[in-house]
């Protein structure tokens, strides 16, 4: 068997990968858990130099990565650079601020001495996803391997070119032999994999029914999980919204990665008094984005990154439209080569069709009218997902009300899109998913949280 990923700008073949064999999977893990058995009894300032050393290999080979992406799975060049850039901060910040996140907490009780301190679990899996194929593992492996496990890495069929080059930066950054390793493995694997006993947790980023799946499996195996999953982003704008900005933020929040994000903006509820004032503002910034190759400085659209993709994308579209909703922009595949799907503007979204009830991950925005501020809540909060949602207004104290105490979602913005900072907690609920990562919090989701009593 052999994995072969594809330009999906181009339809070309760019390699063709063997499978590892059971065997050699087998060899993997064991050597990642021997890794551990030493790691595990470093100092902080040993695991932090190698770290920092793991953020200037990303630095000083940026542009060899971000071309990578692009070539991969379509990035445009400029968000590749970007992200190369954010996975050096997540290294840096775990370099800096791991010992004090672990640090042992004193309690006081009746005992001579109370505490609790937290330990690595061992070896972690990690199943991440396509879209931000460096980000995705590094917000996962710099917090891990900070406290002290190893990690071991399914990488997507479609990018596993950056899997490798990820395992080659710890390689050269210092790291233990094997402590960080990508499986050259498709997902048929999967289940012997989690099943291996020295796998001790698995992290996952995806969509909601494979995180459904690897969840139930891991949960049958009393294995810990976090699942980082779908989203369909709500966007209010309330009808004192300073509507040229919040028009220009929501464009921005949804062709981020061309539309391929967990926490793109999905949803625009709009109040109606504004609706139309809005949708003139939107889709005349939607129309100046530049969709093409993304090695082009100027493009900001590039390719979805498989042509199943961009056909099922184009299937919610059109099903939207045959129920009712109205286009203004876009809504077809282009002629040629690559799988290219241009900025499209649905309006007048109603309950039932693809664009409002289900994910759209790809440059597609659904907008959808409300009456007022609480019908507006009320719909932002009428779905299945809960990762990200934002809120535009004037008025700082009203945004604030919103997004801490009605926005169902792991994450809430006001007058900014939703954005992953490694110093604050990311993750969503319902259907998006469980626990966190990034901040003190998700450092302290792969460790054995113990308690220690001495009289």
């Amino acid at each position: 068997m052999s994995i072969i990923t594809i330009n999906p700008a181009t339809e070309e073949i760019l390699k063709e990968y063997d499978e590892y064999t059971y065997e050699k999977i087998d060899k993997t893990i064991q050597l990642a858990n021997q890794a551990h058995e030493n790691w595990k009894n470093t100092s902080f300032s040993e695991r932090s130099k190698l770290m920092f050393n793991a953020a200037s290999i990303l630095k000083s080979k940026r542009n060899e990565y971000a071309e990578l992406m692009a070539l991969e799975m379509g990035k445009p060049l400029a968000q590749g650079l970007a992200e190369a850039d954010k996975c050096a901060w997540v290294c840096e910040y775990y370099a800096e601020n791991a010992e004090q996140h672990l640090k042992d907490e004193h309690i006081k009780t009746e005992m001579t001495k109370s505490y609790v301190t937290f330990n690595p679990l061992g070896v972690v899996l990690a199943i991440m996803p396509w879209n931000f194929p460096f980000w995705q593992v590094f917000r996962f492996a710099a917090p891990a391997l900070m406290a002290g496990n190893a990690g071991i890495l399914k990488h997507s069929r479609n990018t596993m070119g950056c899997g490798i080059a990820i395992e080659n930066i710890f390689r050269e950054a210092g790291f233990p032999e094997g402590l960080f390793a990508n499986l050259v493995v498709g997902s048929s694997v999967m289940d012997k994999v989690i099943e291996h006993p020295l796998i001790q947790a698995v992290t996952l980023t995806g969509s909601t029914p494979v995180g459904q799946q690897v969840a139930a499996k891991a949960g049958s195996l009393i294995k810990k999980t976090v699942m980082e999953l779908g989203g369909s982003d709500p966007y209010i704008i309330l009808e004192d919204a300073d509507l040229e900005q919040s028009a220009e933020t929501c464009v921005n929040a949804r062709l981020i990665n061309s539309g391929q994000s967990c926490i793109a903006a999905k949803r625009f509820i709009v109040v109606e008094s504004v609706l139309k004032q809005f949708e003139e503002l939107f889709v005349e910034k939607m129309r100046t984005r530049k969709m093409g190759n993304p090695f082009d400085a100027d493009v900001t659209v590039g390719p979805q990154a498989r042509k199943d993709l961009q056909i099922d994308l184009h299937r919610q579209v059109t099903e939207s439209i045959s129920k009712g909703a109205k286009l203004l922009l876009g809504g077809y595949i282009p002629e040629g080569k690559g799988y290219f799907y241009p900025p499209t503007v649905l309006t007048n979204v109603a309950k039932g069709t693809p664009a409002y009830n289900e994910e759209l991950f790809g440059p597609v925005a659904a907008i959808i009218p409300a009456e007022n501020e609480t019908k507006a809540i009320e719909i932002a909060n009428d779905t299945i997902f809960g990762l990200g949602a934002a809120v535009f207004t004037n008025e700082l104290e009203r945004g604030e009300r919103i997004a801490s105490k009605m926005l169902n979602a792991g994450c809430c913005f006001v007058n900014e899109f939703v954005k992953s900072d490694p110093r604050l907690p990311f993750g969503g609920i319902k259907q998006s998913g469980y626990g966190r990562e990034l901040s003190h919090f998700g450092i302290k989701e792969f460790v054995n949280i113990k308690t220690v009593c001495v009289k």
